[in-house]
């Protein structure tokens, strides 16, 4: 089907241009042409409604109003709530999104409908910016909402035990002030997308039936937000492998990759403190012996998802294997009748000290299923999901290329060595010219300050210093004045401090003021990088009196909290505040974008 010139509004040339684009798209950029098309009517001044809905005719009825409120550690939720909100300015009604932290609580009393999408981090907490919403609903001052109908998107990850906690502490808070849940609460696993475009859908339904809204839909789904590249976690990239080295020096007992690939001919385009999300491989080997436990065979024909292919390509490219959840062990417990699987089922503490380091093949030799068929199998594991590893490069110093930091994950439980899933893909099996299936993953919350004047502290232990790699990158390339001050640590100074050389490097150029260190194995006692933020108190206090921006990266079980508290006492010592005007003093900084945190 082509625009004919003579029957439209568009000009002859416009028109010509338009059918020649339209010939080379493929379904999923059409898609997304149309739902770009759509958000982009819905966000022109004087607009009320959306182009779609007032091309469908003006009904006289009132558009309602629809306020979506993201919480997001990483960028998922802000992604779907921006896609969600487009959706829904193209079926007629008036949506507006915003962050949690931008939003005034007490604005919820005069909400009429109010839809969260939030993931969880940690040991079920909130992510940083929606920690004042989800603290004042459940407070206090939380006022009455039997006015308001809500809905709650939550993002998590079932091999965590306080899986989407945060979306649950919403949900109960929003009924307890006496709301009224429009769609029931979906938590969605790691593979969200079907789930949450499903129940967006289901959403704007019955908003529409509830206030009556007008429009006529648009083409494309609510899996992510638009964005102006072709290559998306749905769609990713091949990128090609340049470079992958080996980081640490001689000796060490740390495995850590310096890998580089190319990015040229994608149109992805990244900023300092975003994400990488790669496809990984699950291990050959792995793969081969359960298959030989289970007495299936690889060459079977399987469905995984939309994909047919066989027994052993599934269990590579598709399916969790090294990692167990609740929901399979439950199936498994099923399958196999399992007495052991079924009692471990009800009690969440055993659960996960049982999870901790087993596989599908533990859990094959622990539990056998008998007359167990290949795509029952299939059925029964997750998708196998994509691993985000912070950017280490600026693409201002870098061009077509994007660098990434990444340890080798290997332990041995249960007599048995095992292996992270990517890192070890990455690691081992990766050669140069090979190609990974690549996207990148926007994280606006983990942003160098717009001023170039402004000071930064950096605190990223280990594969920490990934993003602030990048950060220099970018300060140097911008020939920022601003102040930069890293505080790294690993175990040994002569083989495990990364890139060494290259902080050197910036130091004596000027372009990092500060270097302070903390090596765990180097001496008796171990040291970490929050002792020496201690140590530093009055330096760190100054630093943030003066406007520094405070950037935390690494591990978010027991570096992240510990850092936190380190800071709190800075901030109680060399600052003369009490505990909880410390805590409000950091609160504060995250609330002006002064303290983020990309923890994994």
């Amino acid at each position: 089907m082509k625009i004919d010139p003579s029957n439209s509004p568009l000009s002859a040339d416009q028109a010509n241009g338009l059918n020649r684009l339209l010939e080379t798209l493929a379904p999923h950029q059409f898609d997304w042409l149309a739902g770009f098309i759509a958000g982009h009517q819905a966000a022109q001044p004087g607009a009320p409604g959306t182009a779609a809905a007032q091309g469908a005719g003006d009904t006289g009825q009132e558009h309602p109003s629809l306020t979506v409120l993201y919480g997001s550690q990483t960028g998922n939720c802000e992604g779907l709530a921006e896609a969600l909100g487009e959706q829904a300015n193209a079926h007629g009604i008036n949506a507006r999104v915003l962050d949690m932290a931008d939003y005034k609580p007490r604005q919820l009393k005069s909400e009429s409908y109010v839809v969260v999408v939030t993931s969880t981090h940690g040991e079920g907490e909130p992510p940083d910016n929606a920690l004042d919403l989800h603290e004042f609903i459940h407070g206090r001052k939380a006022p009455s909402l039997k006015h308001l109908q809500y809905g709650v998107l939550a993002l998590g990850d079932t091999s965590y035990e306080h899986y989407c906690q945060t979306g649950k502490d919403f949900d109960a808070a929003f009924a307890k002030l006496g709301a009224t849940a429009l769609v029931e609460r979906a938590d969605c696993d790691v593979d969200y997308d079907d789930e949450a475009e499903a129940w967006c859908k289901t959403l704007i339904e019955r908003l529409q039936n509830e206030a009556g809204a007008s429009g006529m839909p648009t083409a494309g789904g609510v899996s992510a937000a638009p964005t102006t590249e072709a290559y998306t976690r749905r769609y990713p990239f091949m990128a090609e492998v340049l470079d992958n080295q080996w980081l640490n020096g001689r000796g060490s007992s740390k495995e850590t990759r310096h890998i580089e690939l190319s990015l040229e001919g994608s149109g992805l385009s990244y900023q300092p403190g975003d994400s990488l999300g790669l496809y990984p491989q699950n291990d050959p080997a792995l793969v081969a012996a359960i298959i030989e436990r289970l007495g299936l065979d690889a060459d079977t024909p399987v469905t995984a998802g939309d994909i047919e292919t066989t027994l052993a390509g599934a269990l590579k490219h598709h399916r969790e294997i090294t990692l167990l959840t609740r929901p399979v062990v439950e199936k498994w417990a099923a399958l196999s009748g399992s007495a052991q699987l079924t009692e471990l089922t009800t009690d969440n503490a055993k659960l996960t000290e049982w999870l901790y380091g087993r596989d599908l093949l533990d859990l094959a030799e622990d539990a056998p299923v008998t007359g167990l068929d290949a795509q029952t199998l299939i059925e029964t594991l997750r998708k196998l999901p994509p691993r985000l590893y912070s950017i280490a490069s600026s693409q201002s110093a870098v061009d077509d290329e994007v660098h990434l930091t990444v340890a080798a994950v290997r332990y041995e439980t249960e007599g048995r060595k095992r292996e992270g899933v990517a890192s070890s893909w990455l690691a081992d099996r990766l050669a140069d010219d090979t190609t990974v299936p690549a996207y990148i993953e926007a994280n606006k919350h983990f942003r160098l300050p717009e001023d170039d004047a402004a000071p930064v502290i950096m605190i990223g232990p280990g594969t920490g210093i990934a993003p602030f790699r990048a950060f220099m990158q970018e300060r140097e390339e911008r020939e920022a004045e601003g102040a930069n001050w890293l505080l790294f640590g690993d175990r040994n100074f002569h083989s495990d401090f990364l890139y060494q050389s290259e902080w050197l490097a910036w130091r004596r150029q000027g372009v990092v003021d500060r270097i302070d260190v903390a090596f765990s194995r180097d001496q008796g006692e171990k040291v970490y990088v929050q002792q020496r933020l201690r140590e530093n108190a009055e330096d760190v206090w100054r630093w943030l009196e003066r406007g520094a921006y405070l950037y935390v990266c690494g591990d978010a079980d027991r570096m992240a909290p510990d850092v936190h508290r380190a800071l709190l006492d800075v901030i109680i010592d060399a600052g003369g505040k009490n505990e909880e005007d410390a805590t409000d003093y950091l609160r504060e900084l995250t609330r002006q974008k002064r303290y983020q945190r990309d923890i994994y």
